[in-house]
């Protein structure tokens, strides 16, 4: 029996979070302002959404536009008062300015997420050496997820190097789940899903109506209806 896909979807609040929910999302990653590409919801946010849904949440931790940490200690105090309010699952990651991943940073939250699961996301599309960063990666506690486009300009352009990873499963560093998102399409999971993907992450594919709009159930539906093709 083929393994079912994960359908992860962006959700900004406990409307978008019941809509994606009925539409047949697996699991959704909690973000605030996406005109800054997603950052950490509140404390708040993260509750009613808790008690709005019974499916998976995954809550970023990022503070500021961008792929650096900024203030180390406020991002630690975020992921513990998440962790206090009930959140058990993240998404993060950092670069320094050489495009490695930032490892002590990156170190200092796992520490104190304390074996939860997390994602490190799109911040891979922007490292130096891909294949690196995940070797340097690669024994952290938790991380079982690299959220990818296989390039930054989004997967269009990154199909070849997903297919190349998704190849590479088992190998050291790559144990993890590849979950494609970033310019995702419904006409690309043909080709994911014949390669061996089974993550698949949408955000904007989600709102007809942009990102002002909410998520919508019948679009969710339709990209679980593909995925379970």
């Amino acid at each position: 029996m083929s393994k079912r896909a994960v359908l992860e979807v962006i959700a900004l609040d406990a409307g978008d979070a019941v809509a994606a929910e009925a539409g047949g999302a697996d699991r959704l990653e909690l973000v605030t302002d996406m005109a800054a590409d997603g950052l950490t919801p509140s404390r708040e946010t993260f509750a009613a959404i808790r008690a709005a849904v019974d499916i998976p949440l995954r809550v970023m931790l990022r503070l500021a536009d961008g792929f650096a940490a900024g203030d180390v200690d406020a991002l630690v105090g975020a992921a513990r008062s998440l962790r206090a309010e009930g959140a058990d699952e993240f998404v993060l990651g950092f670069l320094t300015d050489a495009g490695d991943a930032d490892v002590p940073v990156v170190d200092a939250l796992v520490a104190e997420l304390g074996g939860c699961r997390w994602t490190f996301h799109r911040a891979i599309d922007r490292a130096a050496d891909r294949d690196a960063v995940r070797k340097q990666l690669a024994d952290l506690p938790g991380l079982d997820t690299y959220l990818t486009a296989g390039s930054a300009a989004g997967v269009d352009d990154g199909m070849t190097t997903l297919l190349a990873e998704s190849a590479r499963t088992g190998e050291p560093g790559y144990t993890q789940h590849l979950l494609v998102g970033g310019g995702l399409r419904l006409d690309h999971v043909s080709r994911l899903k014949s390669a061996g993907v089974t993550g698949f992450h949408i955000g904007g594919a989600a709102r007809p109506e942009g990102w002002r709009g909410p998520v919508s159930t019948p679009a969710v539906h339709e990209w679980r209806q593909v995925l379970d093709e």
